[in-house]
């Protein structure tokens, strides 16, 4: 009597064990998820106030994790192939820091904080993200919030008197479209989120109804792009098409697949002809006639020249972290009243700040990502593992394509879904497949850990 008393004791421990770990796992994830949606809301996070919740808030995930896993038996750290180059990177700023290979050690350091919330929210996703059921619901959420962002952002648009959220002018002005400042912000946005819902209402195991309700959300997310003025998005989001057509082409879905790319492209091209046709065409003409006046008759290009002598003069170390704005003033080889708070080329300002050590984990770091994206994407339809790095592979190639005229990564709800997005391209598969029979087999409260 004594030994059924036990086990059944040790059986319930067990499970209580099981369930504690499940919830700690989900308030990880989701808390993640949570800050990582609060960004783009919060004008980009580009505020102090943002900024300090976005680290804050990895910061006290992070600890709650570290609690969470010091009460486990058995801690299980998940690990991912773009930790290695994050660390390397890491060590990088630090040794700018300590050694005074910074130009401005108080703004590298306040930079190095940014990247070190990025990296906490990376290693957070991994830890957390380990059920099938979790990507599927992820899916939705995204796939909604890039929807609702979008509406919002159209409707708001409508408005000739445009300010945020209806009541807030900025201080310096801007182009503003949805909760961004700077059009080609909420360009870049959109960029990484489209393919969620557009990945999401291809795969085989979703329902026709869903399917038509995704194509639809990534349609208005597409229009969007368009309709904001965003040149720069313009063309990432043509090559993120191109590179999703290729796939298609090679899947030869049939019916399904016309059907859904049907929905998809019927959509946004009503959205463009009845909302903004008029301005659509005059901003693409205005690619030929108004002299690049984004670019102030080519003020990008002199910043890029200027830029490059920065480099030649710290070509290893860089000259720090988040100090391109404070050092450019002594490079700069043209008259402004205005401040050039970047490089508007993020691999630039990357080569500038991190010398090209830094440059080099980069390239490191975005190799290995589409290594091990491409290594899954082969039958995307069907495995969820595919299917995650193919939506996490076309936003991530958005924003790169993106970053050669602009300056997305330096905006911090950008760069931490994009840096996120990269993690999640990286990952081992771990999920299984929904269209796969699952054998009935009397599970353990061991196996209630596994991935599902």
């Amino acid at each position: 009597m004594r030994s059924a008393l036990t086990l059944t004791s040790v059986g319930d421990a067990l499970r209580a064990s099981n369930v504690f770990s499940s919830g700690s796992s989900a308030i990880v994830l989701y808390g993640t998820v949570t800050l990582l949606l609060f960004g783009p809301l919060a004008f980009g996070a580009v505020e102090p106030w943002s900024i300090f919740i976005l680290e804050a808030g990895s910061a006290a995930l992070f600890g709650f994790w570290v609690i969470w896993q010091a009460n486990q038996e058995d801690i299980q750290v998940a690990g991912n192939p773009l930790f290695l180059p994050m660390l390397c990177f890491a060590a990088l700023v630090l040794a700018q820091i300590t050694t005074h290979l910074t130009a401005y050690r108080y703004v590298t350091q306040s930079q190095a904080l940014k990247y070190g919330a990025y990296g906490l929210l990376c290693f957070l996703v991994v830890q957390g993200l380990r059920r099938t059921a979790e990507v599927r619901t992820l899916a939705w959420v995204f796939s909604a919030y890039g929807f609702a962002v979008a509406a919002f952002a159209l409707l708001q648009s409508l408005n000739s008197d445009v300010k945020l959220y209806w009541v807030r002018t900025p201080r310096f002005g801007g182009w503003i479209y949805g909760p961004y400042v700077n059009h080609n912000h909420y360009a870049g946005l959109m960029e990484l989120l489209l393919p969620i819902p557009l990945v999401v209402a291809l795969f085989d195991s979703v329902p026709n109804p869903r399917r038509a309700l995704a194509a639809g959300a990534a349609a208005l997310m597409a229009s969007t792009i368009f309709l904001c003025g965003s040149r720069g998005g313009m063309v990432a989001f043509a090559v993120q098409m191109a590179i999703f057509a290729s796939l298609l082409v090679k899947r030869r879905k049939g019916r399904k697949l016309a059907l859904v790319l049907g929905i998809f492209l019927v959509i946004t091209a009503g959205l463009l002809t009845w909302i903004g046709g008029g301005k659509l065409a005059e901003r693409m003409e205005s690619i030929h006639t108004e002299a690049h006046s984004e670019l102030s008759g080519g003020t990008r290009l002199t910043i890029d020249r200027d830029g490059l002598k920065m480099f030649q003069q710290k070509p290893i170390w860089g000259w720090g972290l988040g100090v391109f704005p404070t050092v450019y003033p002594k490079y700069r080889s043209f008259y402004t009243n205005l401040f050039v708070n970047e490089a508007h080329n993020d691999y630039l300002q990357l080569l500038v700040e991190m010398g090209a050590v830094g440059f080099a984990i980069m390239l490191w770091f975005l190799l290995t990502a589409y290594y091990k994206a491409g290594k899954k994407i082969g039958n995307w339809t069907e495995d969820p593992n595919g299917a995650l790095a193919l939506a996490a592979m076309l936003g991530i190639t958005g924003i790169l394509v993106h970053s050669f005229v602009d300056f997305n990564l330096q905006v911090p709800a950008n760069a931490a879904l994009f840096y996120v997005l990269c993690v999640i391209a990286a990952m081992e598969p771990r999920f299984r497949s929904q269209n796969r029979k699952r054998q009935r087999k009397v599970s353990t409260p061991f196996e209630d850990q596994m991935p599902a």
